[in-house]
């Protein structure tokens, strides 16, 4: 064998060509079906080298040419490869995408912002281009004219020759759509564009005519070109480039264009292009198995046959890990070779970038790598760790496979990783054997970054190995290595519990190396795979926790119904007896009886929840963190245990400043026109103070919507104190989020068990979305019937919103994801909520009270916006009936709920605002109205909601 890669020579026209899928040949031999390998000899199936990169047969795939004699053995190897696809989306294409949009973006905002600019500039280009020659001029745009045409068909000639049909197919297909998205543009500048835009991309001609924003020939070409992968062969992109250059040119000087028109073309036939290639798939080039063969004979090895191993499904940190082969040797123990290719190295690109984005960089590699950085890479970290002292498989080799792949030769080991491992078979010893190679790798600062369980292999005589060490760093810092502790310590964790672990990883490591990880041990440090473990274990646990009270709650069912049967037996003989008592007496004794019976109840359900709360607390268990972190305390007491902030910023953060963005931008543009000093001027204030009333009673009937579904004595005034301090708690929370969160905790400290206080608190939810769509539906009905100008929608549209309604619900009970996903979340939504239901059910009254202040509830804020909106309304202003502003304002609240901003902020007023101007109040009322009902319902309560929250809480009732 060699030990050390020798770089094959490329031929030259590797980089121009690229196996395709149509072509007969292409793979270098048929696709085996998994676990199937090619028999050298076999009629039709022969193993022979894979076709040239230029389609071409007997040419070896890997960027070079074989010998004879290399040829004739390679075509008595065998490999076996599963069926790979014959398109991949390739996220890079995606990315390009993206990138030509927001160009396209930044443009027309220049040519609408910057008109002085785009004036200035086309000045300049014209005077400058007004000394060419004439001749020059027509003879470049004569040529160019022929030349654009006779490029793109020579070139699909070319292709075509080498067999590379479907890259021409994509290349028509990409040309079509950029020709439609170029009439839509010309369209859209001719009719609706402002004039700014309309100035920066035509010049005026003869007639009154102008000349066309894009260049609807030019587009297509470049959609064309790109989509064929013309970017990736230098003659032909030279060509091309010089081809447009002179179009431009010729275009420019003649008068018929605009340099921003000539951007917007290529960025339109760019953008298509990539577009095109995301949603079609580009044809796979991954390399095959007998690539693979083919390689290794380059490098000096005899294969005889290639194996794919069996890899676990990809996850987020690990799927560009590449693919793994075992390789049988005609003279020599077998190979490990992992093949890693564009399209593997891709997957999970976004999760890495937002896992960059979202954490500080000390805590994440860079994302993006060429595959020469991630061969180096790998290389160096085999060699170093090897150095250190651990034990890692020895790399033999190295080498490309063509442009678009390489490959890592490996000694093979053989043996098992410590997922493939029983719990029964993990040792005190194989744990040590582990924590040794950590050991090992950290005393020269090397930080292997993914030391999940299949990281961890273990040959047959039990020797522990480190692999997988492609993410890896070298001189890496104190965080970095911490955050290996952590994450080895959980991966142990998860198979052998929190005290074998720890207990391993002292005996290494030493109490004072595993306590500094303690603040590193948060779900957010560790890999993708371990922290699906984790939710995973999370859920076991709360089900555990769940069967206990229930096992429970019927125990304490059957010992009240055993108590109350033998009383009754036994009270048989006495009735007799008692007939003869004077009446006075039997009343007397029946009114003690009653407070007996009453008492004996109350004593009982006081037993049923002192039973139910033993029972839960006897089977909550710690989270595996936890228990970890309590081991290493008892070993350092003093160890500190603070995590450490880790992300730079959350999802919910990052969504709540955009929608607060937009929606900031939507008011200001919607106030701004409003002349607000009249508006105030000419304010009824009698109609202020009712909307003051109006909003103070809504706290009131909170009170009584949550109270209808607590079967518990709650006191209400204490409840009505706990829904205006949740005016405070919201904001500082989503709307549908603080509430909850608040209503839960009042409940649990007025002395209702967790379990049934979030019961309670959903049910009051359920119930609460119910009556709000049913009430959207019937006041949408009455607003569609009214015969006023003020209707809001006809009766027509709210078929329509029905129809679209019904359409989502079979597309969600058609796809398969989207039905479990809903069913999951129904079911976990009723799993609590319909046990507590049965028992509102059972009390009327309590019922009745829930459904009246709901509806209560949302009468007060509609009368609440009526008012408003009334106080600004002068003699000139159309009425707006109640059903109009009752569908304003459930529609507003709707989206408010939905929104990630802290009371909605932003979406709430947006859609109120829209709403009442579509139902034909005028922008200069509905602005102020709008206002004015979120300044009370939001804005006002804030500090009696502070108030009221911090007494609570000094009272030990939230």
């Amino acid at each position: 064998m060699k030990e050390e890669g020798v770089q094959p020579p490329k031929a030259a026209d590797a980089p121009d060509a690229e196996p395709h899928p149509d072509a007969p040949g292409a793979s270098g031999a048929p696709a085996g079906e998994p676990g199937r390998a090619v028999e050298p000899g076999a009629p039709g199936e022969s193993a022979k080298p894979a076709a040239g990169r230029d389609g071409s047969p007997g040419h070896p795939a890997v960027g070079s040419t074989l010998s004879s004699a290399a040829e004739e053995q390679a075509e008595r190897v065998s490999g076996d490869e599963p069926l790979l696809p014959a398109r991949v989306h390739r996220p890079s294409d995606l990315m390009r995408l993206l990138i030509g949009v927001l160009a396209i973006v930044v443009l027309f905002s220049i040519a609408a912002f910057a008109h002085g600019t785009t004036t200035g500039l086309e000045q300049d280009i014209n005077k400058g281009t007004g000394q060419a020659p004439d001749i020059l001029i027509k003879l470049a745009g004569l040529v160019s004219s022929i030349a654009v045409l006779l490029v793109p068909v020579a070139f699909a000639i070319e292709r075509l020759i080498k067999r590379d049909g479907l890259r021409i197919a994509d290349g028509v297909l990409a040309a079509v759509l950029a020709h439609g998205v170029t009439l839509a543009a010309d369209l859209w500048v001719a009719k609706s564009a402002p004039g700014t835009i309309q100035d920066a991309l035509t010049q005026p001609q003869p007639g009154d005519a102008l000349t066309d924003p894009v260049h609807g020939y030019l587009a297509p070409v470049i959609a064309y070109m790109t989509a064929v992968g013309m970017a990736r062969r230098p003659r032909w992109r030279v060509v091309l480039w010089v081809v447009l250059l002179l179009d431009a040119f010729a275009m420019l000087v003649g008068g018929y264009t605009t340099p921003f028109s000539i951007i917007l073309t290529v960025l339109i036939g760019w953008t298509v292009a990539y577009g095109t290639l995301y949603a079609v798939g580009s044809p796979n080039v991954r390399p095959t198995g007998q690539h693979l063969m083919a390689g290794l004979r380059h490098v000096g090895f005899r294969p005889v046959s290639a194996m794919r191993a069996d890899d676990a499904p990809d996850s987020g940190d690990q799927s560009d890990r590449g693919r793994r082969y075992l390789v049988s040797l005609e003279d020599g123990p077998p190979l490990d070779v992992t093949v890693v290719d564009r399209e593997q190295q891709a997957q999970g690109f976004f999760y890495r970038v937002w896992r960059r984005l979202t954490l500080r960089g000390i805590t994440q590699r860079r994302s993006i790598q060429s595959l020469r950085q991630a061969l180096e890479q790998e290389a160096l970290l085999a060699y170093a760790a090897i150095a250190a002292g651990a034990n890692a498989p020895k790399l033999i080799a190295t080498s490309e496979l063509g442009p678009d792949a390489v490959m890592l030769v490996y000694e093979h080991i053989g043996g098992r990783s410590l997922d493939a491992l029983e719990d029964s078979e993990i040792t005190d010893e194989l744990l040590h054997g582990s924590w040794r190679q950590v050991k090992a790798l950290q005393s020269r600062r090397i930080a292997h970054r993914r030391l999940t369980g299949d990281a961890i292999l273990v040959d047959r005589s039990g020797k522990v190995f480190v692999t997988d060490l492609r993410g890896g760093e070298i001189a890496a810092g104190d965080l970095v290595l911490r955050m290996d502790v952590a994450q080895l310590l959980t991966t142990t964790g998860l198979r052998v519990g929190a005290e074998r672990a720890v207990a391993g990883a002292l005996e290494v490591l030493g109490p004072d190396a595993v306590a500094d990880c303690l603040p590193l041990l948060q779900p957010i440090a560790l890999s993708r795979s371990t922290r699906a473990a984790l939710r995973r274990l999370a859920r076991e646990r709360s089900q555990r926790e769940r069967e206990a009270v229930l096992e429970a709650s019927d125990a304490a069912k059957r010992a009240r119904a055993h108590e109350h049967g033998a009383p009754s037996a036994a009270s048989d003989g006495t009735t007799a007896g008692t007939a003869a008592e004077p009446k006075a007496d039997r009343g007397a004794d029946q009114k003690t009886g009653r407070k007996a019976d009453r008492k004996a109840l109350r004593n009982e359900k006081q037993a049923e929840k002192r039973a139910l709360d033993d029972a839960l607390e006897g089977a909550r268990e710690e989270d595996l963190l936890s228990q970890m972190r309590q081991q290493v305390l008892l070993i350092r007491p003093q160890a500190p245990v603070e995590p450490v902030r880790l992300e730079r910023i959350k999802a919910r953060t990052l969504l709540s400043c955009i929608a607060g963005a937009i929606a900031a931008y939507f008011l200001i543009s919607q106030v701004t026109q409003a002349d607000f000093g009249a508006v105030v001027e000419q304010a009824e204030w009698g109609w202020v103070a009712a909307a003051v009333g109006f909003s103070a009673l809504s706290y009131v009937a909170a009170a009584m919507s949550l109270l209808g579904f607590v079967p518990e004595r709650v006191p209400f005034g204490r409840t009505v104190l706990a829904q205006v301090a949740g005016s405070f708690v919201k904001i500082v929370a989503p709307a549908a989020v603080g509430g909850v969160a608040l209503n839960t905790r009042f409940l649990q400290r007025a002395g209702v068990r967790p379990g049934l206080a979030v019961a309670s608190v959903g049910a009051s939810q359920l119930f609460g979305l119910g009556c709000h769509i049913l009430l959207l539906a019937a006041f949408g009905y009455l607003t569609g019937t009214e015969k006023t100008p003020s209707s809001l929608t006809p009766s027509r549209t709210v078929i329509a919103g029905l129809l679209t309604v019904a359409v989502l619900v079979l597309v969600v009970t058609a796809v398969p994801f989207l039905r479990k996903f809903v069913v999951t979340r129904v079911r976990s939504l009723f799993a609590g909520v319909v046990p507590r239901m049965l028992d509102v059910v059972q009390r009327p009254q309590k019922l009745l009270t829930g459904i009246g202040g709901m509806l209560l509830l949302t009468g007060l804020f509609v009368m609440c916006l009526d008012a408003s909106v009334r106080a600004f309304s002068g003699p000139d202003v159309p009425h707006l009936s109640y059903a109009s502003i009752a569908v304003v304002f459930l529609a507003g609240n709707a989206l408010g709920s939905a929104a990630p901003t802290p009371g909605g902020m932003g979406a709430v007023e947006g859609a109120l605002t829209l709403g009442l101007i579509a139902v034909g109040l005028p922008k200069e009322v509905a602005a102020p109205a709008v206002l004015l009902f979120r300044l009370l319902t939001l804005w006002l309560p804030v500090l009696p909601g502070w108030l009221c929250f911090n007494h609570l809480t000094r009272k030990g009732e939230l």
